[in-house]
C-alpha cells in the first residue's frame, strides 16, 4: 500500500539490539554494532510451503555449527537468507598447537596470529565435514538446493589494493605481488600465478629465436630454387580425387611451396632441438624458482596428509581417519574404461579425416574454390574448424567421464581425487587435441597408396595426398587455426563470461531497499548511521559477493588445464610452427590479467588452499617434455622434407660427385620426388576426361610424389631415405635425451641459499626445543 513501510522481521530486531520489553519495542546499541570478521556465508531462499523439508535440514545444519560454538549470524532479505559464519577462537588455537608439533610446516615464533586465509580454509573444511542426522554433508544439502550459495567474503582493503598493483590491464608489463597474492587467495593460487609468470618470462627466447627462424625461411622467397623448380614447372599433377577432378599443374600451387619454405628449412632442425633443451631447462629452473618462494613462505616440509589430519582432529577430536584401500579389480575396470574413451576420442579422429576427403570430393565435383585455394588445403581448413568445434563439445563430455571414472575409484581425500581427475581430465583432453595433428604429422600423405591401387574409404573415397613441396604445411594450418580459435575465443569468453553474468544478476536482484529496524522506530540520525554502518553494509557486503560468479575446487584447474595445453602446443610439434612461443607469449601476457582481474573483481574468493608445489601438474609437464623431444624428431625426421633434401643435396643432386658447379645443389629435387603415372598402364584407372588440361589439351601422363619406378615399386632412393630417416630420429633423440639429463644435473633444483636457509631454520627450530626441553 502506499505510505506504507515494510516491517522488520523478528530475526532482524533480535540481530539490530532491539529487544520486547513488557509488549514495547525498545532499542539497544550494544557494542555488537561493530562490524565482525565473517569467516564464511551461506545463503539459501527463504522458506515456503513446498520447502518445509529443506528448511527444517538448513536450520538442522546451523544448529550443528552452533553446537561446535560457531557464531551464526542470520540476515533475511526478500527471497534470500544469509547466514554469515564465524568460528570461535579455541578452534585456531588448536590448529596453531597441532600445527607447530607436526612436521607439516616450518613454524616459527613469529607466526602467533592466524591469517585471513588460513581462517577460511579451516572453516571450509569444518563446514564439509559437518553432517546432520541423514548423514548429508553441506556439498549434498547444495546439490539439494538446501542452501543456495556458499562463499568466503572479499576483503574489501586487500582486494582494492591488489586491484591497484595486479588486477588491471595496465600492469600487463609489471611483476607480480606473488607474496600478496599468496596472503589473499594461499599458496595454490600464488603457485599457478608464479608459475604462469615465469613460464611466460621464459617464453621470450624462443620467441625471439622462432622469429629468426621465420625470418630465416622468408629470406629464400625469391632464391630457393625449390621455389622457382614449382612456380615455374610445366609437370601435369595426376588427378587428386576420381571421377570429376581433373589433372592440375604443379605452377598452380607456388603459394604453398612458398608458404612450405617458411616452416621446412635447415633452422626448424636447431629450433626443435633448441625447444627440447628448453623444456627441460624451464622445468629445472621452475624447480629453484619455487624453491625461493617456499621456503619464505615457510611451507618447503609440508605434508599434505599431514595438513589433512590436523584439520579432522580440529573439526572432532574423536575422528578416525579413513584408511588407504586399493582393488585391482577396480582399477582394471577404470582402466578399461579410460582405454574406451580414448578409443571413442581416436574415432573422431577418424571421422574428421573422412570429412576432410569428402569435403575435398564434393568442391572437386561441384568445380568451384573456396577462397581460391587448392581443394586439398580448403578441406584442411574446414576440418581445422569442425576439429575446434569437437573439442569444445568433448571437453563438457570429458569432464563428465573423468568424473564418473573418479567416483567410480572411491578415493581416500578429496586431494587424492583432484589428483585422479587431473590426469584422466588431461589424457583424454589430450588426445582430443592432438590425434588430428598426430595424424596429420604421421600419417597423411603415407597410406594413400598410388595411381591404379589408391586407398579408399568405404571404396569411395580416395584419401588425401601431401603437395609436392612436403607434408609439414598442412600440420602448420592445423595447428595454426586450432591454437589461434582456442586462445582467442576461450579468451574473450573467459572474461566476458563473468562480467555479463554479473551484469544480470545486478539486473535480476531488487536494490537493496532494506533499512535498519531504528529507521522504523525513532527519528535519531545517530543511530541510524550507527544501525546503517552495522546491517545494511553488511548485507551490501555479502549482497555483492553474491552476484559475483561462482568458483569451485575446480576453478583453478581449469586455469592450469588451459596453460598445460598450451604448452603442449608450444613444444610438441614446434617445428612445424615456430611462431608458436610467441604466440603463446603474447596470449600469456593478456592470460596473467585476464585471471587477475577475474579473481579479483568478478568471481567469488576462492578458498585459500595450501601447499609447496603445483601437485601433479609437474609430473605432466614432465611427460610432455619427453614427449616433445620423441615428436619433434619425429616430424623433423619423418613430416618434414629435410632428409629427403639432405640425401638429395649428397647423394643424387648435382653436387653429390664433389665436384664445384655453378649449379645450385638443391636444383632438380622437385623433379627428383616425382614418379610418373602413364595413361597406357593397364593399372591406371584415371578417365580420360580427367587427363583434359584446363586449356582442352589431352595428356597421356601425369606425376605424383612418391620415389616409385614405372612398375610402381619402391626404388633404392625411397629405401636409402627411410633408413637415412630412423637413423636421424634415433641420433635426435639420443643427442638432446643426454642433452636434457646433463643439463638437468647442471641445475640444481634449489638455490644453496635456500637449501643453507632451511638448514639454519632446522637447527634453530631444535636448539629451541632443546632449551624448552631443559627449561
Amino acid at each position: 500500500m502506499p505510505g506504507h513501510r515494510r516491517q522488520p522481521s523478528i530475526e532482524l530486531l533480535e540481530l539490530m539490539g532491539v529487544v520486547k520489553e513488557n509488549g514495547n519495542e525498545q532499542i539497544s546499541l550494544p557494542p555488537v554494532l561493530t562490524p565482525l570478521s565473517y569467516d564464511y556465508v551461506l545463503v539459501a531462499k527463504t522458506c515456503n510451503d513446498q520447502d518445509r523439508e529443506a528448511f527444517k535440514k538448513q536450520r538442522e545444519y546451523i544448529e550443528e555449527l552452533q553446537k561446535k560454538n560457531f557464531k551464526v549470524k542470520k540476515i533475511i532479505d526478500d527471497d534470500l537468507v544469509f547466514y554469515g559464519i564465524q568460528a570461535p577462537k579455541e578452534i585456531f588455537e588448536k590448529y596453531r598447537y597441532l600445527l607447530k608439533v607436526s612436521d607439516a610446516c616450518n613454524w616459527s615464533s613469529d607466526q602467533n596470529i592466524v591469517a585471513l586465509s588460513t581462517r577460511i580454509r579451516i572453516v571450509h573444511f569444518i563446514l564439509n565435514h559437518t553432517l546432520i542426522h541423514t548423514e548429508e554433508s553441506l556439498r549434498d544439502l547444495m546439490k539439494t538446493k538446501v542452501f543456495e550459495a556458499r562463499f568466503c567474503l572479499h576483503e574489501k582493503k586487500k582486494q582494492k589494493e591488489l586491484k591497484e598493483s595486479w588486477a588491471r590491464w595496465t600492469a600487463c608489463l609489471q611483476g607480480q605481488p606473488i607474496t600478496a597474492v599468496r596472503n589473499y587467495f594461499g599458496e595454490k593460487v600464488a603457485l599457478y600465478f608464479l608459475w604462469l609468470g615465469w613460464y611466460t618470462y621464459l617464453l621470450i627466447p624462443p620467441a625471439i629465436i622462432g622469429i629468426i627462424v621465420f625470418l630465416y625461411g622468408l629470406s629464400f622467397f625469391s632464391t630457393s630454387p625449390l621455389i622457382h623448380e614449382v612456380c615455374e614447372s610445366s609437370r601435369f599433377m595426376c588427378p587428386l580425387c576420381d571421377n570429376s577432378c581433373k589433372v592440375w599443374k604443379l605452377s598452380d600451387t607456388c603459394t604453398y611451396a612458398k608458404v612450405t619454405i617458411l616452416f621446412d628449412n635447415n633452422g626448424t632442425v636447431f629450433f626443435a632441438m633448441f625447444m627440447a633443451i628448453w623444456t627441460t631447462l624451464f622445468l629445472e629452473f621452475w624447480k629453484r624458482h619455487r624453491a625461493s618462494y617456499v621456503c619464505e613462505w615457510k611451507v618447503s616440509d609440508w605434508s599434505e596428509e599431514e595438513e589433512e589430519l590436523i584439520l579432522e582432529i580440529v573439526n572432532d577430536v574423536n575422528c578416525e581417519p579413513k584408511k588407504f584401500t586399493h582393488s585391482y579389480l577396480q582399477s582394471t575396470v577404470v582402466l578399461i574404461c579410460v582405454t574406451a574413451m580414448i578409443m571413442v576420442i581416436i574415432g573422431l579422429t577418424h571421422a574428421l579425416v573422412v570429412f576432410r576427403v569428402i569435403v575435398a570430393a564434393n568442391f572437386a565435383s561441384g568445380s568451384r574454390k573456396f577462397l581460391n585455394m587448392d581443394l586439398n588445403m580448403e578441406a584442411m581448413m574446414l576440418g581445422a574448424v569442425l576439429h575446434y568445434i569437437i573439442i569444445t563439445v568433448m571437453t563438457r563430455v570429458n569432464r563428465i567421464v573423468a568424473m564418473k571414472l573418479c567416483g567410480m575409484e572411491k578415493t581416500r581425500s578429496f586431494a587424492a581425487t583432484e589428483k585422479n581427475f587431473t590426469v584422466k581430465m588431461f589424457t583424454f583432453q589430450f588426445f582430443t587435441y592432438f590425434s588430428s595433428l598426430f595424424y596429420v604429422a604421421f600419417f597423411l600423405g603415407r597410406i594413400n597408396g598410388h595411381p591404379g591401387d589408391y586407398v579408399r574409404i568405404a571404396g569411395k573415397w580416395r584419401l588425401e595426398e601431401c603437395h609436392p613441396s612436403g607434408c609439414l604445411t598442412d600440420l602448420f594450418i592445423q595447428m595454426t587455426i586450432i591454437m589461434v580459435l582456442k586462445q582467442i575465443i576461450s579468451n574473450v569468453f573467459e572474461f566476458s563470461g563473468p562480467w555479463f553474468g554479473k551484469f544480470l544478476k545486478r539486473k535480476r536482484i531488487k536494490k537493496l531497499q532494506r533499512k535498519c529496524a531504528h529507521c522504523y522506530l525513532k527519528d535519531d540520525t545517530e543511530a541510524k548511521e550507527r544501525a546503517e554502518q552495522c546491517e545494511n553494509c553488511k548485507l551490501r557486503d555479502w549482497h555483492n559477493n553474491y552476484q559475483l560468479k561462482d568458483v569451485d575446487s575446480f576453478s583453478l584447474f581449469d586455469e592450469f588445464l588451459e596453460m598445460v595445453i598450451q604448452f603442449s602446443f608450444t613444444t610438441i610439434f614446434v617445428a612445424a610452427f615456430p611462431l608458436a612461443p610467441l604466440l603463446a607469449l603474447i596470449n600469456n601476457v593478456i592470460e596473467i590479467r585476464l585471471d587477475a582481474i577475474k579473481m579479483v573483481t568478478l568471481q567469488r574468493r576462492m578458498v585459500p588452499k595450501k601447499t609447496n608445489d603445483i601437485g601433479v601438474w609437474i609430473d605432466i609437464l614432465e611427460a610432455i617434455g619427453v614427449l616433445a623431444v620423441i615428436a619433434n624428431g619425429l616430424v623433423i625426421g619423418v613430416s618434414s622434407d629435410f632428409i629427403p633434401r639432405l640425401v638429395y643435396q649428397y647423394h643424387y643432386g648435382p653436387c653429390a660427385n664433389g665436384t664445384v658447379t655453378d649449379i645450385d645443389c638443391m636444383s632438380g629435387y622437385i623433379n627428383n620426388t616425382l614418379s610418373i603415372a602413364s595413361m597406357t598402364d593397364d593399372k591406371v584407372t584415371f578417365k580420360p576426361s580427367q587427363m583434359v588440361t584446363s586449356d582442352g589439351i589431352n595428356i597421356t601422363s601425369c606425376s605424383y610424389k612418391d620415389y616409385r619406378s614405372s612398375d610402381y615399386n619402391f626404388t633404392p632412393q625411397f629405401w636409402l631415405i627411410l633408413a637415412v630417416r630412423f637413423a636421424f630420429v634415433i641420433l635426435f633423440e639420443h643427442v638432446v635425451v643426454i642433452c636434457k639429463f646433463i643439463a638437468a644435473w647442471f641445475v640444481p633444483s634449489a638455490p644453496m641459499q635456500v637449501k643453507n636457509d632451511q638448514l639454519f631454520d632446522k637447527l634453530n627450530r631444535l636448539k629451541e626445543e632443546l632449551r624448552s626441553f631443559e627449561a
